[in-house]
């Protein structure tokens, strides 16, 4: 299974202000979910989830299959709680998907990096400097080689970086 990781950051590397605020481009957001709809899942951490939850993100990006990281058990139609990466990705390639979609927050982001299972990150780098917030990747023990496949001009301020990973 293809693993991608899609991120909107700031051009030092954070996802949210520490409010988890992302004031991100109307750009940025049409491009995620175009990505969304076409993978047709989602995988995020449990913060992440109740933030998109609360603000009725899942409609508008076409209501993906999504599964949740968290200990917590909670589980519909649409939404799956699982243990940890794996039995994320095992649950998506039991449903029948050749590709997930890894959209954060940090820490998710980490124990996928970290576990070797992310194939390609698309980044949409925002015209922003926080002093301080959530950044891309927690901290944690990984390394990875990166290649850039592509780069993308979302509007005046806004780029996409396309990348390959090597593990």
């Amino acid at each position: 299974m293809k693993v991608i990781l899609y991120m909107a950051i700031t051009a030092n590397g954070y996802i949210a202000k520490e409010n988890n605020e992302t004031p991100w481009s109307n750009e940025e957001w049409e491009s995620f979910s175009e990505k969304a709809k076409e993978i047709k899942n989602l995988i995020i951490g449990r913060k992440t989830f109740e933030i998109m939850n609360n603000e009725a993100e899942f409609q508008k990006i076409g209501n993906p299959f999504t599964v949740i990281v968290s200990n917590e058990k909670d589980n519909n139609s649409n939404f799956a709680f699982v243990e940890s990466p794996e039995k994320a990705l095992e649950l998506l390639e039991e449903k029948g998907f050749e590709q997930a979609l890894v959209a954060g927050g940090g820490m998710l982001n980490s124990s996928f990096l970290q576990k070797g299972l992310i194939d390609e990150i698309y980044l949409d780098v925002e015209p922003f400097l926080f002093g301080s917030g959530i950044k891309l990747f927690a901290e944690n023990d990984y390394e990875a080689k990166l290649e850039l496949l592509s780069t993308k001009q979302l509007s005046k301020n806004t780029i996409q970086l396309h990348y390959k990973v090597f593990n």
